[in-house]
């Protein structure tokens, strides 16, 4: 309670911080809307169905994401935990893709796969792999040598000792990872809603909002729902891991 007590204390911190500035005479008030205005704009498009289907367009994306995501990382992880020979012969590879941007891919996503949702989710897959993947590796290298003696002394095979005891070793580095890679793939869904011309998303609502006259408190509702979007998913992550790996 007394953290969740100071977590609400920054916040109204924040929004008295924030309202301020949106009444000072320093900012324009199209430029910065206090947050009275953007929360009255935020329930009003809250009731709309545009709205609305931009936010599930966006949300369902980065599950389908997240999801491919987590089946391609956690197999290759285990793979490239498990086989020295495996991981070296691919570092290389690995190491000159990792700190590639997924942004810096858009134009080359657009010519392969054209304006549909499949770029934004191809983007955010690219971006989440990352973090599954080297939390998955670096959790065999954490597994305790002993496990892996005693399951072979009791004959378990090679297999079975990957899926049955490296993988549960490795379950709360996994959900680590996955719960970065949320928040990463979040971020990379609506900048590639917003630069690459998709029609749907939250990232399109904002590129709309901000184009002709512009309307700020519109921008900032977006940001805003993303932000809260982000925040649901970390804590709802940090949850299930807590829930299924307390140990």
């Amino acid at each position: 309670m007394r953290a969740f007590t100071r977590g609400l204390l920054g916040i109204a911190g924040f929004l008295v911080l924030w309202e301020l500035l949106g009444r000072s005479p320093l900012i324009p008030a199209e430029a910065l809307p206090p947050p009275s205005v953007v929360v009255g704009e935020l329930v009003t498009q809250l009731t709309s169905p545009d709205f609305i289907s931009h936010v599930v367009a966006t949300v369902l994306a980065l599950l389908i994401a997240i999801v491919i995501a987590v089946v391609i990382a956690v197999p290759s992880g285990l793979v490239l935990g498990s086989i020295p020979a495996v991981r070296h012969a691919t570092r290389a590879v690995i190491e000159f893709l990792r700190p590639i941007p997924s942004v810096a891919l858009i134009p080359l996503a657009l010519v392969m796969l054209g304006f549909g949702p499949e770029t934004k989710i191809t983007l955010a897959v690219y971006a989440a792999l990352w973090p599954i993947l080297f939390n998955t590796i670096y959790a065999l290298d954490e597994l305790d040598s002993l496990l892996v003696d005693t399951a072979r002394v009791f004959g378990t095979g090679r297999i079975g000792v990957l899926f049955l005891v490296a993988l549960p070793s490795a379950l709360p580095f996994v959900l680590t990872g996955i719960r970065l890679a949320a928040t990463t793939a979040l971020v990379v869904m609506v900048s590639v809603e917003l630069m690459a011309g998709s029609q749907i998303g939250i990232g399109y609502f904002i590129m709309e909002a901000r184009s002709g006259p512009g309307r700020m408190d519109q921008v900032l509702v977006g940001t805003v729902v993303a932000g809260a979007i982000g925040v649901l998913l970390n804590n709802g992550l940090e949850r299930v891991r807590r829930r299924w790996v307390a140990w």
